[in-house]
């Protein structure tokens, strides 16, 4: 059976400074407890294609099956979450973050549309795989990204130990 471990990253260089309060990574820890995921853990890092990179494998080699990252998916200059994402996952599924930009669009944000979120899956250290999914570094954006991953995880956890269809 596959850990039940999740990471929740979010990657701000504001947060990371003390310049502003993190509010996107608690609020994503707390919906996924309340889901039933008791294994979180969380990250602060600042943008940037190494951080971001260098922190997912981290989290990766620690166990965690299911990571969730928030921030810098944007397309601002240091909106670089996907570019260090691409660095690790072995491929991506561009239906959960089609999905993710889609349930946000449907809740009146226009401005889902330009995140650059992905989704795929990486390989550990230890050879297990994890479902990394990149979403908005607004509350909001984690509440409706996280409907969708919530909603697939259950069909995703089962695949990454060889379950059926």
């Amino acid at each position: 059976m596959t850990s039940d471990q999740v990471a929740v990253i979010t990657v701000s260089d504001r947060c990371a400074r003390g310049e502003s309060e993190d509010r996107s990574g608690p609020t994503a820890v707390s919906l996924l407890e309340q889901a039933g995921l008791t294994d979180v853990r969380s990250h602060l890092v600042p943008d940037g294609v190494e951080t971001v990179r260098d922190v997912l494998r981290t989290a990766l080699d620690e166990g965690a099956r299911l990571v969730i990252t928030t921030g810098g998916t944007g397309i601002a200059p240091r909106d670089l979450t996907p570019e260090g994402t691409r660095e690790v996952l072995d491929y991506e599924i561009p239906g959960i973050a089609e999905a993710v930009r889609q349930q946000g669009i449907a809740a009146g944000v226009a401005t889902a549309a330009l995140s650059r979120g992905l989704a795929g899956l990486a390989t550990a250290a230890d050879g297990g795989r994890a479902l990394v999914v990149n979403l908005p570094g607004s509350s909001g954006g984690v509440r409706d990204g996280l409907q969708v991953v919530l909603t697939l995880w259950p069909h995703v956890r089962s695949q990454l130990v060889g379950g059926d269809h």
